[in-house]
Formats: structure tokens, sequence, C-alpha cells
């Protein structure tokens, strides 16, 4: 079994010093993807490039104390792909591949994090911009090897992803022309949302972030916002999952997969 979390830090100083670095040790997955890093290079050296036996590559923003993701891993990565080749978006550090090839295979671990348009209009034109160009990345991808992206995705893809769907039908992560992008990324461009293969009607266990204000995380009004997006090969290989929810590290929960093969 390979084991696979994706988790949102809301940055990594922040996250350890909640108990991470002790949870990876106690659960051990494979591989972990996380996002919002905030850190820049300097301020890993020497304290963040490994964690609980796993080593960490990273793709940093360029604006301090902003965005960035990384992947830690057990297994060394053949390649290890640096952005996806925006300007604009790689600036801010939301792309991480690192590639797992051997002569009988080509397979990839992603981490991502995509933008988030709720602190306004300009921040959402950003978004549908990273939409736009990221899709034919994807679909370009899968044409050429196996992968599973794995981050925070900012979209809630359908009603039974939100508590409050009612409430959020004209807010950022729940936009009709966000969840038209997630449906056509399913459907036409063929990938797999792995959660949903193995939960197909979950609804208030399957958040994975909750907002800081009020209650929300108490009460559970969250949204279900990171996922694990396959290829069809790999996503056929999901056997178990886990959202942890009995610590907080960030806003958001670890997403665990456990898959039946191996990158080994």
């Amino acid at each position: 079994m390979f084991t696979l979390t994706s988790l949102n830090l809301n940055g990594i100083r922040s996250a350890t010093s909640k108990g991470l670095e002790a949870w990876l040790e106690t659960h051990a997955p494979d591989a972990l993807c996380v996002q919002e890093v905030k850190a820049q290079a300097p301020d890993v050296a020497g304290k963040f490039e490994a964690l609980a036996g796993l080593q960490g590559y990273f793709h940093f923003a360029e604006k301090k104390g902003y965005s960035g993701v990384a992947v830690y891993t057990r297994h060394a990565p053949s390649d290890v792909l640096v952005g996806y080749g925006s300007p604009e978006f790689d600036a801010e550090g939301r792309y991480l591949e690192l590639r797992f090839d051997t002569p009988a295979r080509k397979r990839s671990i992603i981490s991502a994090y995509f933008p988030s348009g709720s602190s306004g209009e300009e921040r959402q034109e950003a978004k549908y911009r990273f939409l736009d160009g990221f899709y034919p990345h994807l679909q370009a991808l899968k044409g050429q090897r196996e992968f599973v992206l794995c981050g925070d995705i900012n979209i809630a893809h359908h009603e039974i992803d939100l508590k409050n769907f009612k409430g959020n039908k004209n807010n950022s992560g729940f936009l009709p022309q966000e969840r038209a992008w997630m449906s056509k990324l399913l459907s036409e461009a063929g990938m797999v949302d792995v959660y949903r293969q193995l939960e197909p009607t979950a609804t208030d266990a399957a958040y994975t972030w909750w907002s800081n204000r009020g209650q929300a995380y108490a009460m559970n009004v969250g949204w279900r916002l990171d996922y694990h997006l396959a290829t069809p090969a790999l996503a056929s290989g999901a056997r178990t999952h886990a959202i942890y929810k009995d610590q907080r590290f960030s806003d958001h929960a670890p997403l665990t997969i456990g898959y039946d093969w191996s990158l080994a």
C-alpha cells in the first residue's frame, strides 16, 4: 500500500509548531504534498528540508510569506519540475511535480495550490486565468504519463461539498464557472476525483477546510477544497481514505489516500 497525504499548511512554521512532524511519524505516509508553505529557501534550510524521514522538494513563491508548495517523499524522484510554464503563476509558487520514471512506466506526484478569489474581483480574475491555462497543461500531461495531483484546489465541486451551498452560490470557490471547470476536467479530460470515487455521497465527513471565523470548525461548517486528482489507471488503485480531524495543524485537514501501487 502506498499512502499519499495532501495538506494545506497555512505556513510550515505554524504547522510544525502544532505537532505536524509527530503526526507524520505516527501515520507514516509514503509521500506528503503540502501547500501554502509561506516560507523561502533560507527559512527552510536546516529546519524543514526533511520531516519524519521524508525528503522535501520545494517551489517557493517570489513574494515572502506567500503561497509555496512542496512534496516530501521516501522515494527519490528521477526528476523534479518546479512550475508548469506560466510566468504569472510560477512566480507565486503553485506547482511542483516529482517524476518517478522507470523503463516500464512514467509516474508523477504533483503538489498544486490553486488561487483563491475570495479577496476580491482582481484575484478572482487571476483564478480564472489560472484555470484557463492549467487545464491544457493537465490535459497534455495526461497524454504523456500517469500522475496524481494533490492539493488545495479552492473549488467545492458539488452541493454536497460544502455545508451552506445555498448561501455560497455567489462566492469564490463555488461559482458556476469554477464548478464547470471541475466538471470538464473530470468528464472531458478524464481525470478522477479519487475521494469521490471512494465516497460518492459523503457530505459532512468529506470537508477538509473550515473558516477561522466563529464556530465553523466546532459546528463542522466546512468545505471540501482538498483533492487527489488522478489519471484513471492510478485512481483505480485507490483503496483507503482518511481525513484526519482529531488534531488541527492548520485551517485544513490532512487528506490521505492509500493506493495499491508503489513508486519503488
